[in-house]
């Protein structure tokens, strides 16, 4: 069959809409009918050249659809139902799946080259160049057969164009709080910015009982977002920041400081290793260029302090679990979902989509297909 997608060709060169041919679900795999794709800023560390994959490749890694037909052997899914795309497969059989870290499922390796768990590739153009697809998901198309490990089905009464979130910015930002960061009541915490992943880590601490969530972010809409989904103070630099959080932890620290910045760097790294106290712990969910050296801090503070610096992929979160989990808290009025949306665009405005991300507009912008 055939199907429109948004295709990148190389870094620093904007989505291309082209037709593709997209072959039908074999072995384990089904075939999806997208209803949403979210706009989430990981996207473009492939248009910038910081995460490169293999070029031709379908992009986007959020979303949500209906399936339309399964290949032999699935047994997870069935035509019809509503899923929402982990934009990390899980087998449920490896070492991580089986030891509930699904987040780093050993399917997870060929995200990057766009290619099915067997190496293979369901897009090709009309002279026979095969397209890789984003985390094997490829969610801004009309279609894509993918492996029934990238769905999670989900209560087909929730609107698609909502739970689409969770596939990826929900859970990595509640889970660097909940999981990764560890967040308990009465804690301190201090979150390095507020995009699609940092507002909903803000929604994770506030879930989790922390006493105090500061946040800070250069840009003032952002800034106002957090605060009103329960930040209690919200800061253009770090040095305010640290300033205020000294006066509220009596010069204790922050128990957990979480950077969720769009391309990290060893300022923000220094600034988070410096904001937490004794025993703090330090979370990074953001990324940057992979060469890039960003963590230089002092191994001696870690050391007499017991400060912990840790990485978190998924929030550290279990796709099957929690993508479900988040939604039943949304459907209980318990996670603000609807707030995060900015603004919606057709798959032609792909591009007006993430340069209204690259100027501050967005909170999360939403495909609808």
């Amino acid at each position: 069959m055939k199907t429109k997608a948004a295709v990148l060709f190389e870094a620093h060169r904007p989505f291309e809409i082209m037709e593709l041919e997209l072959d039908g679900p074999g072995p384990g795999e089904v075939l999806i009918k997208y209803v949403a794709a979210g706009l989430c800023h990981s996207d473009l560390h492939l248009l910038d050249g910081d995460l490169p994959p293999r070029f031709p490749i379908v992009g986007g890694h959020e979303g949500s659809g209906i399936i339309e037909e399964v290949g032999p052997g699935v047994t997870k899914v069935k035509p019809g139902d509503h899923v929402v795309c982990s934009f990390i497969p899980n087998c449920g059989t490896c070492r991580y799946c089986s030891t509930g870290r699904q987040n780093l499922c050993d399917m997870g390796t060929t995200i990057l080259e766009g290619c099915m768990p067997d190496g293979s590739f369901r897009r090709r153009d009309s002279k026979g160049t095969e397209f890789g697809a984003m985390c094997m998901l490829g969610t801004f198309a009309e279609r894509a057969t993918i492996s029934q490990h990238s769905v999670v089905k989900i209560d087909d009464w929730l609107p698609l164009e909502i739970a689409v979130l969770v596939g990826c910015g929900v859970p990595s930002g509640w889970g660097t709080s909940v999981y990764a960061g560890g967040v308990r009541a009465g804690d301190s915490v201090i979150i390095y910015g507020i995009g699609g992943l940092g507002i909903n880590a803000v929604q994770g601490a506030v879930h989790a009982g922390a006493k105090h969530v500061l946040v800070v972010d250069p840009l003032e809409f952002k800034r106002n977002q957090a605060l009103k989904f329960g930040a209690t103070h919200a800061f253009a630099d770090y040095e305010s920041a640290q300033e205020k959080l000294t006066e509220l932890t009596w010069g204790q620290g922050a128990d957990q400081a979480l950077i969720l910045v769009g391309t990290v760097d060893e300022g923000v790294v220094q600034a988070a290793t410096a904001a937490i106290g004794k025993g703090g712990t330090v979370v990074i969910t953001g990324l940057a260029d992979p060469a890039a050296l960003t963590v230089h801090v002092s191994g001696t503070d870690l050391t007499l302090n017991q400060k912990t610096i840790k990485g978190t992929l998924f929030g550290s979160a279990n796709p099957q679990y929690d993508i479900v989990r988040l939604l039943r808290l949304y459907d209980a009025g318990q996670l603000k979902l609807d707030e995060l949306i900015t603004n919606t665009y057709s798959l032609e405005q792909v591009n007006e989509g993430y340069q209204d991300l690259r100027d501050g507009k967005n909170m999360r912008g939403v495909i609808h297909l």
